[in-house]
């Protein structure tokens, strides 16, 4: 998949609005019951950041970030302001935040996840796109350092475990982490009306989610 590492204007993406979304059928029978059905196994996020732009410079930056994807060709990087960590927005990472995963004596390799939820039907969400400079793991509570127990590939959120720091038989492998979140934007056209935004209209400006 065509894809820049490169993240969106932080200082727009911050006043943009957006979220998950998940598709489910809901039939509803005639007795007035209902049967749901999940269509989508993974949720998949929307955004509109035409209110984060608040000047003429932000659009000219808009504008050059789009020609520069060519319009949905190329997907980027997208900091969810809302939801960049695996902990909480106002918590620092820890080393303990997530579990991703359980040692096996020679399975090296584990995916960076964050989970949703508690005991009813908890959600595992892939982790693709972390920063780099942000990412801690450890092995049993014990952190780890990276180039030395284990190397971390930023485009894929892949924890590889070096010989000799492979995780043992039983071994709880978690990580703290930020992250930012593959997407395009999900039209080929920008549509300004120079007249409109300086009367307050915002300009639609959607952006999606691509799921790797």
């Amino acid at each position: 998949m065509s894809f820049h590492e490169v993240r969106f204007p932080t200082a727009i993406s911050r006043g943009a609005s957006g979220g998950p979304e998940r598709r489910t059928d809901v039939i509803v029978l005639g007795s007035g019951a209902e049967e749901r059905n999940a269509r989508w196994a993974d949720s998949r996020r929307k955004y509109n950041a035409g209110y984060g732009i608040r000047s003429i410079d932000d659009l000219h930056a808009v504008i050059a970030f789009f020609e520069e994807r060519r319009g949905r060709l190329y997907g980027f990087r997208w900091k969810d302001h809302t939801d960049f960590k695996s902990c909480a927005p106002s918590a620092v990472p820890a080393k303990d935040d997530q579990v991703i995963g359980t040692g096996d004596g020679t399975n090296d390799t584990f995916q960076l996840t964050k989970r949703y939820g508690g005991g009813f039907a908890p959600y595992s969400r892939k982790i693709a796109k972390p920063v780099a400079g942000t990412v801690l793991v450890a092995v049993d509570g014990v952190l780890k350092s990276e180039g030395v127990d284990y190397t971390l590939d930023t485009t894929t959120g892949l924890v590889v475990f070096l010989p000799g720091a492979i995780p043992a038989a039983g071994a709880s492998v978690t990580a703290g982490f930020e992250f930012d979140v593959p997407v395009r934007f999900d039209s080929d056209r920008l549509e300004i009306n120079l007249a409109s935004f300086e009367h307050g209209t915002i300009p639609s400006i959607p952006i999606v989610e691509v799921l790797l």
